[in-house]
């Protein structure tokens, strides 16, 4: 009796032993996380203005370069990564329902704006009669391109068009006769040597080393364009999450953001601090 007593005795204790060191692992996963972000300017922006305040904040940050924008939201879903740093919101909301994953923005950051550049003129008002200018072939950065050029009072329009989804189709006036050619975004910083002008996104543009200040234009972007910090969606109220927000919104941030980022524009919230 004394000796299954005495086994009983060790059989909790070792039980409870084990349980502790469980809970302990548990917390310290919380402070050990992995942000994974696209090769370039995000994951700079990671390492320089994220990662330093989490740290302060007493997290050990590892921080996951990927080269497409696949891998980041699998290995988030998975939760390989406990957050990403690489895509504006629509992106994210239709990667997320083709891929029926749970992921969620918590805050949008600075972004590399798209740009018109040129060899050939050195300001938009120097642009002649029926110039040609090379924008992305996808709907998504073709919209973007699109705006540009109707901020900048080239083309007029449809009011009735959705300025997400605006195509050729949806101008109404075309006031410089500008011809349009779809390239794939990728190749568009090379055809500003061959086209007039060329609608570049910010991160084809960076990715070229090309001065995002260079531009005769740059993108009055709307915040669904920013990229987004991303996470889990379940995980979207928890520490982690709370501290992300809190460590973007800080000073200290914006100031790496001034300094080092130059040209990116900030989104609606950061402009009304």
């Amino acid at each position: 009796m004394k000796r299954w007593l005495l086994g009983f005795i060790v059989l909790v204790a070792v039980t409870a032993l084990a349980a502790c060191g469980g809970k302990e692992a548990s917390t310290t996963d919380t402070k050990d996380i992995k942000i994974g972000a696209t090769a370039g300017p995000y994951t700079d922006m990671v390492n320089k203005a994220i990662k330093p305040g989490l740290e302060d904040k007493g997290y050990k940050v590892e921080v996951v370069t990927f080269s497409d924008y696949v891998q980041p939201n699998k290995a988030l879903s998975k939760g390989d990564i406990q957050a990403n740093l690489f895509q504006h919101t629509i992106y994210l909301e239709t990667f997320s329902k083709q891929n029926d994953m749970k992921l969620t923005g918590l805050i949008a950051v600075p972004t590399a704006p798209m740009g018109i550049y040129s060899n050939t003129y050195k300001s938009l008002s120097d642009v002649k009669d029926g110039a040609t200018i090379a924008i992305p072939n996808d709907p998504t950065n073709a919209a973007r391109a699109f705006n540009i050029l109707e901020d900048e009072g080239f083309i007029t329009v449809d009011e009735n068009a959705n300025p997400i989804t605006i195509s050729e189709k949806d101008i109404t006036e075309n006031k410089k006769n500008l011809k349009f050619q779809p390239i794939e975004a990728g190749q568009l910083p090379r055809s500003v040597e061959s086209a007039d002008l060329a609608a570049v996104p910010g991160n084809y543009a960076l990715a070229a080393k090309m001065d995002l200040l260079s531009a005769l234009a740059l993108e009055n972007m709307d915040d669904q364009y920013r990229n987004v910090v991303a996470v889990t969606t379940e995980n979207k109220d928890t520490q982690l999450a709370k501290d992300l927000k809190a460590v973007v919104k800080s000073d200290e941030f914006e100031k790496i953001i001034d300094e080092e980022f130059k040209g990116f524009g900030k989104p609606k919230w950061m402009e009304s601090k």
